[in-house]
């Protein structure tokens, strides 16, 4: 009881935060500045409208300029659809129900388009989401309830299990699937997930094939139980993923909501097209047409007219509802059967609880980053279930938390590190990887998988080109390199004017020992923003570097996670007399920046400041004993 307690409390803690955060945002904002926030989009241009269920209209918009501003519309969210004559009033609100590029739809809680959207600029603001805050406190309560009843059944023991009140069980004897293209800590998950009663963790380091592992895995469930299987995520990148890995390996899958990537196979597997698919769609078109013929009917009568033209008016509107409840039975008809056929249902931790899905019960809840996802959320899809499987790496990044006070609390400790830690046995660590060097690899090994990670042999001595070193850090120490401080972030351009100057030897070096060969990729990571700002901005004066800018990408660390370069620079950034390092002391965010590289990683950096803490302090040691270290000044 008191588990789920502390969680809604942590949960509303974030939600007033959060909301606060949307607020500064928003409220003394102008269109403009919430439009390069990402809030809003505007102008945008009406290109179709349909009516929709529950006598709502569906608008189709596109924004017309700014387009290369990301934004934060997405699938469910709430928005607000306004024109510019009277602020106050030209406004209505609605769901935003499908994202492509440049184009979205809104279905909006009115059954016409009203008057000032005829003339002058029209906009759309993305509005605070509190539906997944919703979502999230429903599901937290139902699991106090479910706790609180004690009861002896499937869904009761896993809330018992996941909170730590009782180990997890397995099938014996066991289970045995072969699957000839995994390794064999692959092939151990698959047989954990196939013998487990209610709980089998995959712990995936990057590059060990956790997706591939999964996949093989829901395939062989699926095979077995022939019962509905629903695979979760935080991102609708990695749902995105599944969801066309699944469906090449042969399996029947609906993908609710709407994807990012927005590729023709992916498409198809969306609710939206399969219902445009089916057979009975036919008729739900004819009733939506003689609906809408019926309200234009009823628009040429207006107000003034006397009695028997309102009394037609009111007739021809009753028609149109009467005939829009059809349509609604008739669609309703068709997601059920679509439901039912449907082997795997796969959805983000909210989107699990769509009205299309939201009654549906499964064998198995699959929740893949479940590193990355809030636990209040992973509640959603796992009170739907039986059994949970859970797939990650909490070593790596966790969830984004807006509130210190939450995140410290505990609202950063995720559902995955909780049970890795009371469940072991039900854990499998993927030992082999794929990606890297095995000199990239060592020091993370070490670090966070208690040296168990190998690299495989198509990858564990490879090198951009023969006799080139995998890892170096340049150690900026007594350069005068001095951090500035911009903002809230820090920055280090004579650092950053260091890397750039490395790798254009590197480049050249490149040239040199390689023909016909495609440029490598690269990556400049730094922890801080605006340090990335500084490196941009230089990338553009070296004219060294042009003919490769198109193989260079700089960003943050947290937008590489899940990515791989074939070079990775880092840049540490921080160089100060006090040795304060700030948030480098996040050292799982390091880790995920120390294991995007393939052939090489460089990192530049201070080890007077670095070396205060002891994970960079046994980083700079640990290149030293592979021969990796070099002083900047060897390169000044």
């Amino acid at each position: 009881m008191d588990y789920f307690k502390k969680l809604l409390e942590l949960l509303k803690i974030e939600r007033e935060e959060d909301h606060n955060q949307y607020r500064k945002l928003t409220e003394q904002t102008s269109v403009s500045e919430r439009r390069a926030n990402g809030l809003t989009w505007y102008p945008v241009a009406i290109r179709g409208n349909e009516m929709s269920r529950g006598d709502y209209l569906t608008v189709e918009l596109e924004r017309t300029t700014h387009q290369d501003i990301s934004h934060q519309f997405r699938f469910g969210m709430p928005a607000v659809f306004f024109g510019n004559h009277d602020p106050k009033n030209d406004r209505v609100e609605g769901t935003v129900t499908h994202v492509n590029a440049n184009r979205l739809k809104i279905t909006l809680r009115t059954d016409e388009l009203p008057e000032w959207t005829r003339d002058g600029k029209l906009g759309i603001d993305v509005l605070f989401d509190d539906n997944s805050y919703e979502e999230m406190q429903s599901a937290l309560k139902q699991a106090t309830a479910i706790d609180a009843k004690g009861a002896n059944d499937s869904i009761t023991r896993l809330v018992q299990i996941l909170t730590g009140e009782k180990g997890s069980t397995f099938q014996v004897p066991t289970f045995q699937v072969p699957v000839p293209t995994l390794n064999s800590s692959q092939q151990s998950a698959v047989h954990k997930i196939l013998n487990a009663n209610e709980l089998a963790i995959v712990h995936g380091p990057p590059g060990t094939g956790k997706t591939t592992t999964l996949v093989q895995a829901i395939k062989a469930l699926a095979k077995r139980d022939n019962q509905k299987i629903l695979v979760v995520a935080p991102s609708n990148t990695a749902v995105d993923l599944l969801s066309e890995r699944l469906h090449e390996e042969g399996l029947n899958v609906l993908r609710v909501g709407n994807p990012n990537r927005v590729t023709e196979r992916l498409m198809s597997l969306t609710l939206d097209s399969k219902m445009a698919e089916h057979p009975q769609m036919k008729e739900s078109k004819r009733l939506k047409k003689q609906a809408q013929e019926f309200k234009n009917m009823a628009h040429k009568y207006k107000r003034n007219f006397g009695k028997s033209e309102r009394d037609q008016r009111k007739l021809l509107f009753d028609e149109a509802h009467k005939i829009m409840k059809e349509v609604g039975n008739t669609e309703q008809y068709i997601i059920d059967d679509l439901v039912a056929k449907a082997q795997v249902i796969t959805a983000t931790l909210v989107g699990s609880n769509h009205y299309t899905v939201r009654d549906v019960r499964y064998h198995t809840v699959v929740i893949d980053e479940a590193g990355q996802a809030l636990e209040p959320a992973c509640w959603i899809p796992i009170l739907k279930g039986q059994k949970v499987i859970l797939a990650g790496d909490h070593c790596q990044l966790s969830p984004t938390i807006k509130s210190d006070t939450a995140a410290r609390s505990g609202l950063s400790t995720t559902l995955l590190e909780k049970c890795v830690e009371i469940h072991p046995e039900a854990v499998t660590l993927l030992e082999e990887q794929y990606r890297m060097n095995e000199q990239i690899m060592g020091y993370s090994s070490q670090i966070f998988y208690q040296n168990k990670l190998r690299a495989h042999t198509s990858v564990a001595k490879r090198l951009l080109f023969t006799g080139d070193k995998p890892v170096l850090f340049i150690d900026t120490a007594g350069c005068g390199f001095e951090e500035k401080l911009e903002g809230t972030s820090s920055t280090n351009p004579e650092e950053a004017g260091l890397l750039l100057k490395h790798l254009i030897q590197l480049a050249l070096q490149w040239e040199a020992q390689t023909t016909n060969e495609t440029f490598p990729s690269i990556a400049i990571i730094s922890p801080y923003k605006q340090q990335i700002q500084v490196i941009n901005e230089q990338l553009t004066h070296v004219p060294e570097l042009e003919p490769y800018l198109a193989f260079i990408s700089a960003n943050t660390v947290d937008s590489f996670q899940g990515q791989e370069r074939d070079i990775v620079y880092i840049s540490m950034t921080r160089s100060n007399q006090e040795g304060n390092i700030g948030f480098l002391a996040d050292i799982r965010r390091m880790n995920v920046a120390m294991t995007r590289a393939r052939k090489k990683m460089v990192v530049v950096g201070d080890s007077a400041t670095l070396a205060q803490l002891p994970f960079y302090a046994d980083f700079i040691s640990y290149t030293e004993s592979i021969d990796a270290y070099l002083s900047a000044w060897e390169l000044i």
